[in-house]
């Protein structure tokens, strides 16, 4: 089994704190740092754009984990890049040409990432997962933070785990929505290594952020 990693959403930080909030995440051991990026089009939110990710990146000596639920997405992959992103993770629903835009992103040395709707179906990206250095699995639908776990997920995963057996494929699983301590350890058992968490992580355990991440770590 891969290494468990821990990706906190910064969408649950106190954003006028944010600089601060990044520094506190990696003194409490995480991984990498997942911002989602929100466009009011593609999903009904808005949130964070490039100047400000380049401002925070500052503040971090681990990996910006950029999830760009905007559409279309390919014309802003450079300007995230830029921006200081080190995994980009798209959309395929947000993109005329999925394999054009895992080529741009690659042109900027960064990782690749994928993403996969609660009903977006695997058979979508088959083709491109020897490509893919990350699948996002979204256990609920994008857009909004605090909804609820969405199980049936589960077995989206465990279906990528026998394809990356059976060719030997590397790439790491990511679970994001609604993730807790107890949802955690079965999004893990399904073949999980990377769990995104943003209410538990900051909010939990009156906020000890280095209690909730070991929490989420362990099985």
């Amino acid at each position: 089994m891969k290494k468990i990693k821990i990706s906190p959403s910064i969408l649950s930080a106190d954003f006028g704190q944010l600089g601060n909030e990044i520094k506190r995440l990696v003194d409490a051991g995480a991984d990498m740092v997942h911002v989602d990026v929100m466009d009011g089009h593609f999903v009904p939110n808005l949130t964070i754009g490039p100047p400000v990710i380049k401002a925070l990146k500052k503040n971090s000596s681990i990996p910006f984990d950029v999830h760009l639920m905007i559409s279309p997405v390919h014309k802003y992959i450079e300007a995230y890049a830029n921006a200081g992103a080190d995994i980009i993770t798209i959309h395929p629903e947000a993109t005329d040409d999925l394999q054009k835009s895992i080529n741009k992103i690659k042109e900027f040395k960064k990782k690749v990432g994928v993403s996969l709707n609660p009903e977006t179906k695997v058979e979508v990206i088959k083709k491109f997962l020897n490509q893919i250095d990350m699948i996002l699995i979204m256990s609920v639908n994008p857009g909004f933070g605090g909804q609820t776990f969405m199980p049936k997920v589960l077995d989206k995963i465990k279906e990528l785990v026998n394809i990356r057996n059976q060719e030997n494929f590397s790439f790491d699983i990511e679970i994001d929505g609604g993730i807790n301590f107890e949802n955690s350890k079965l999004a893990i058992k399904a073949g999980a290594n990377i769990l995104v968490s943003g209410t538990t992580i900051f909010k939990s355990n009156d906020g000890n952020i280095k209690k909730n991440i070991d929490l989420l770590r362990s099985i």
